[in-house]
């Protein structure tokens, strides 16, 4: 029997009214940004900028997007990402400010609840995005998640904000290698601002924790991968400022715990194999996911700080059900007597900021064609609160499904899953931002396109050319006259 814990009753279908509003509260939203803007043209461009991405043009680049706002030329779109005055630190924050109002606990949450619940959760990861080319911000041979190898690409280091209600990205920082940082020509074509320095990325996450810390941000634990949960300078601030924290580290990280048998300092993987036996697993929910419950075992030991247990201090150990040879180790901090799964319930949380992510690439979180610094920063962020209220819909449209209301009569009670961010875009492409249809656009709009493409390609050529007279030129090269001898 398929279960109902998600489903709403067709009683609560949305009235094409309700869908009315949803373009309404996206001016609504835009009208708190306009602090932000220096002119009023940039601040209209941004309205533009949002809706086409909330639409389902192929590619959210600089052409199609001002294609579907109706313009006649891409240059006021580029303009927005480049050269217009406004803060985009500043429509982060109004972003962020967005997530918390929609996802907050209810103020009159009883005290204890702390060992019910490990919300709301901080959840820190990165993405990579693939580029062609060597000349954009921070690109190189990186590990890139979404091909699962090294390969030409940037980073982004993201934060998503979990509550009981849902989950949004909340902040990025995009990572500069070190040699980026230590090349000055390749710094100034991209734009980088002479004060960003070389930062690893669990500094980056560190920046990102401390700015949601300084808008007082509700936060109760912060979950992140192996490339966080090996920094000690993390898990250090993260205890110092008074957060929980479940962070995954590498088998090769070395730690102490008390077991049974008395101290064993050893690296997780061989603890794992020599410390746990059958008893000290339990089978535990890590979260729901699409196809049911994501079920792990779970065991922790209790980990050795400053020459003692203090029952804060935790390795825990996850095993795969299909394959118990495949385990995932966390160092935790948490307040005493925490029960393991709320431990559990706090990683668990982690798979969120995945569906963060691979939900903002459906928006065109990849899909951006700016080289600088500052065009990366101004396109993720926009399309990040997008997002967000595409989550702020479905977390109004689930508190109205909550209300009472009168059964239709006449017609049988048909299950239905909550709205999704996927299904509001869905309707918001076909209800509210179709694509143009005016022919002297689309017409104005494929000449632009052939002739910019042919301008590019003369220059192209032209380069080519000027680059080959040179080499003919250089010493121990064919002369002019023979030239034809040496191209052959």
């Amino acid at each position: 029997m398929k279960s109902s814990q998600y489903t709403t009753s067709e009683q609560a279908e949305l009235p094409l009214s309700e869908i009315s509003r949803w373009p309404v509260r996206l001016r609504e939203l835009h009208q708190r940004l306009r602090p932000r803007f220096a002119r009023p043209e940039a601040f209209q461009h941004a309205l533009l900028y949002l809706q086409a991405i909330l639409s389902d043009i192929p590619r959210k680049n600089g052409w199609q997007i001002a294609e579907q706002a109706r313009q006649a030329r891409p240059y006021g779109m580029q303009r927005l990402l480049s050269r217009a005055v406004w803060d985009e630190d500043g429509v982060r924050d109004d972003l962020r400010a967005l997530v918390c109002q929609t996802l907050s606990p209810p103020r009159d949450e009883p005290a204890g609840t702390e060992h019910e619940t490990p919300f709301p959760v901080l959840v820190i990861d990165e993405s990579g995005f693939p580029k062609r080319g060597h000349h954009s911000a921070g690109v190189g041979p990186q590990y890139c998640g979404l091909t699962g190898r090294v390969e030409n690409c940037q980073v982004g280091v993201f934060l998503s904000y979990v509550t009981a209600l849902s989950h949004a990205l909340i902040d990025r920082e995009l990572y500069l290698p070190e040699d980026w940082c230590a090349d000055l020509p390749r710094r100034q074509a991209a734009h980088v601002p002479d004060s960003v320095s070389f930062r690893t990325k669990p500094e980056l996450a560190k920046l990102m924790v401390q700015r949601a810390q300084s808008a007082s941000l509700p936060i109760r634990w912060v979950v992140a991968d192996t490339v966080y949960g090996h920094c000690p300078d993390l898990r250090a601030f993260l205890q110092e400022q008074g957060y929980a924290y479940a962070l995954a580290v590498p088998s090769t990280e070395v730690v102490c715990v008390q077991t049974r048998a008395g101290l064993l300092l050893s690296d997780v993987a061989s603890i794992a194999h020599q410390a746990l036996h059958v008893r000290d697993w339990q089978r535990l929910s890590a979260s729901q996911g699409t196809k049911g419950e994501r079920l792990f075992d779970w065991a922790r030991l209790p980990l050795m700080q400053a020459g003692t247990t203090d029952g804060r201090h935790f390795l825990v150990v996850r095993r795969c059900l299909d394959d118990p040879h495949e385990l995932a180790y966390f160092l935790v901090s948490a307040p005493p007597d925490t029960p393991l799964p709320i431990i559990v319930q706090a990683i668990g949380a982690r798979w969120h900021i995945e569906e963060d992510l691979e939900a903002s690439k459906d928006l065109g979180l990849d899909h951006y064609e700016v080289r600088s610094y500052l065009g990366w920063y101004r396109h993720i962020t926009l399309l990040l609160l997008a997002s967000a209220f595409l989550v702020s819909i479905c977390v109004q449209a689930r508190e109205t499904d909550d209300m009472p209301a009168e059964a239709p009569t006449g017609r049988p009670c048909l299950p239905l899953i909550a709205l999704t961010p996927s299904e509001v875009r869905h309707l918001l492409t076909h209800l509210i931002f179709p694509a143009p249809s005016s022919v002297p656009l689309i017409c104005q709009w494929s000449r632009f396109r052939r002739t910019h493409q042919y301008w590019a390609g003369y220059y192209h050529r032209r380069r080519r050319a000027k680059a080959g007279s040179r080499l003919r030129v250089e010493p121990g090269f064919p002369s002019r006259e023979k030239s034809w001898e040496f191209s052959s």
